[in-house]
């Protein structure tokens, strides 16, 4: 199956070359588990979602910790049948609906507590689509209410949900909802926007 997440990095300084290549060293831990394309518009990060979203947390945390205000935009899919597979992308993470849906909402809200903090505060939106499958809206019903016992669920907006806490919980809570919810072998996608230091923070 493939599984990746096209990301674009916006740091709001006028040093926001500085900021983006001070960043990206974080990536290098996760390089032998990646590919990586980067153009004019955005970085392809392809591999397992569990180095696809650690990756762009120490990404993204990297940059915040410049004080900046900083935003990074992802669209992040799995088993989209337009894509082949690529053997970098095995995992063991997106088993879907092996298990009973109450089961995957008990070890998602395990997983999310039992991550470390990263001492970085941030605010996310994202929107979760299960595509083709006629129980899509168990899934997401089931993915909301998983959220809202996560630790970081703020509220409900319109077309997503809104999230805040520490980037590690943040980011664990969309690994959760990205693997344990839709079916295991299907397309399932994540849009997202995290915002870190923002000034018009409320």
């Amino acid at each position: 199956m493939f599984s990746g997440a096209q990301i674009s990095l916006y740091p709001m300084t006028d040093d926001f070359v500085g900021v983006i290549l001070g960043a990206l060293g974080a990536l290098d831990p996760w390089r032998d588990r990646l590919k990586i394309e980067t153009d004019d518009i955005s970085t392809l990060l392809v591999g397992p979602p569990e180095v696809l979203f650690p990756a762009m947390r120490d990404l993204f945390v990297a940059a915040a910790k410049s004080g900046k205000h900083c935003v990074l935009s992802a669209a992040v899919s799995r088993g989209c049948p337009g894509e082949p597979d690529d053997p970098i992308c095995r995992s063991d993470e997106t088993g879907g609906p092996a298990i009973a849906l109450n089961e995957r909402k008990v070890a998602a809200i395990r997983a999310v507590q039992a991550t470390p903090s990263t001492d970085q505060p941030v605010a996310a939106q994202f929107s979760l689509y299960v595509m083709g499958t006629g129980d899509h809206m168990d899934e997401i019903y089931g993915c909301i209410d998983f959220l809202k016992q996560s630790g970081v669920f703020e509220r409900s907006k319109n077309f997503c949900t809104k999230l805040r806490g520490d980037a590690g919980a943040v980011f664990a809570t969309l690994t959760e909802a990205f693997c344990r919810f839709g079916p295991g072998a299907g397309h399932v996608t994540l849009d997202i926007t995290i915002s870190a230091n923002s000034p018009s923070a409320v």
